[in-house]
């Protein structure tokens, strides 16, 4: 998909709205904090985390809510595209 100058507004846009938040919130992070569980909840539980432990846990989420994001956005960028 080439970015022109329309497209980057509907991608501007598509930051703006709600429900792409909202599939952010119900999508990207419950499964961020699920992969932390899995990942380092034995760490957290054994009470042996680290500074690497603290920023795995923190990073998960916030790249899991990216790809949700990007989902969301260009999702709504498609249906826009099409009106």
């Amino acid at each position: 998909m080439r970015l022109t100058t329309g497209n980057r507004q509907l991608w501007l846009l598509a930051l703006r709205q709600r429900t792409v938040w909202s599939r952010v919130a119900k999508v990207g992070l419950p499964v961020g904090v699920l992969q932390v569980v899995i990942n380092q909840g034995d760490v957290w539980l054994a009470h042996q985390a680290t500074g690497l432990t603290v920023f795995k846990t923190i990073i998960s989420p916030l790249v899991t809510s990216s790809v949700a994001l990007v989902s969301a956005a260009s999702t709504w960028v498609e249906r826009q595209s099409k009106l």
